[in-house]
């Protein structure tokens, strides 16, 4: 089968024929059907080294990428309820299921793995199959896999940031949502469906911008000098209680801690590799700064019930294995609105 493999640090994959994996103990071999391209995967290319990204030192060199992963289950060890042929999704966070953070519902803080996926570490979904763990899939019931791929990532990650904020965002309160692409457009709506509070979106691409106010956003800002002053503003001079970073560079948790309000929160997403130096006064009293890691597969189940009862929709743009080059280079350039995802 052709597959992109990644096979040498700080170099771009390649598309390559390798042979179709044969799952072992407890796990099983999907057919995938969509496989969602995350802006990570150019850091993993390009930037990553186990040196510079310790996580990567438990990653095994070559393998498959691709880690937003859906299709159908072909053979291996089938879980209950499931069969050949069934859809499903992957989590892209795999977990042990027996350490005290998995018995919690904490499979994203796993105290036994490391961060070591599909398409992370392991073979992913930009190929015609792939093996995963048998507890790490979600079953689907209307959606297509292509569809239902960027929930397993960008879906996942965006909702588990949110919930996290829950709690304080009630409906005379703001939220903020920096950088609206793949990840940021899904908090949008989640935040529209979880939360009464007031959305504020903020990117420095209009098109990003006119999907966010499409999905929900109460307020759509253009990422400046006066973009501090400008949420102040829509704000009543206090500030959001909710701060996600979906890009995660210098100048965003900057601004993520000057917009922030007393007892707010700020989560932290991007993986932009920025740098924030803390003194105090730097965030307000009473607020809390969180780095946050993917979601729980109990979380990717509700993400999969708020999508098939129509309640999320992901702005997709569908592509093929045999493009994957062309469309990194345009996620690079930011020419691709919401989620691109492969179909092999």
């Amino acid at each position: 089968m052709r597959a992109y493999v990644f096979s040498e640090w700080q170099r771009k994959a390649e598309l390559r024929e390798v042979p179709i994996p044969e799952p072992g103990h407890g796990e099983v071999l999907i057919r995938i059907g969509g496989a969602g391209v995350c802006h990570s995967d150019l850091h993993i290319m390009h930037d990553w080294t186990p040196e510079s990204f310790p996580p990567a030192s438990f990653w095994s060199l070559p393998f498959t990428l691709g880690h937003e992963n859906a299709g159908w289950i072909e053979s291996g060890d089938i879980p209950p309820g499931l069969e050949k042929g069934s859809a499903v999704v992957v989590s892209p966070t795999w977990s042990c299921g027996v350490c005290s953070s998995c018995k919690l519902g904490d499979t994203n803080y796993c105290d036994v793995e490391t961060v070591v996926a599909g398409g992370l570490g392991r073979d992913g979904g930009f190929a015609e199959y792939m093996v995963a763990p048998a507890n790490c899939l979600v079953p689907l019931k209307t959606l297509e896999p292509w569809q239902a791929a960027p929930l397993t990532d960008a879906g996942l990650t965006s909702y588990h940031a949110v919930k996290r904020c829950l709690p304080k965002l009630t409906p005379d309160t703001s939220a903020v949502v920096i950088g609206v692409g793949g990840l940021g457009h899904l908090a949008v709506e989640f935040l529209r469906e979880l939360s009464g509070a007031r959305i504020i979106a903020i990117d420095r691409d209009e098109k990003a911008l006119a999907i966010a106010r499409d999905r929900g956003a109460d307020v759509c800002l253009k990422s400046d000098d006066s973009t501090g002053e400008a949420v102040r503003d829509a704000t009543a001079g206090l500030g959001a209680i909710a701060v996600l970073d979906f890009v995660g560079i210098d100048s965003t948790m900057l601004l993520a801690t000057q917009i922030v309000r007393r007892r707010g929160e700020i989560v932290i997403v991007g993986m932009g590799g920025g740098v924030l130096p803390f003194q105090n006064g730097l965030i307000p009293y009473g607020c809390s700064l969180t780095y946050t890691l993917g979601g729980s597969t109990r979380e990717l189940t509700e993400i999969v019930a708020l999508a098939e009862n129509g309640r999320i929709l992901p702005h997709i743009e569908r592509c093929r294995l045999d493009d994957i080059e062309d469309v990194y280079r345009r996620l690079h350039d930011n020419a691709i609105s919401g989620r691109a995802v492969v179909i092999p």
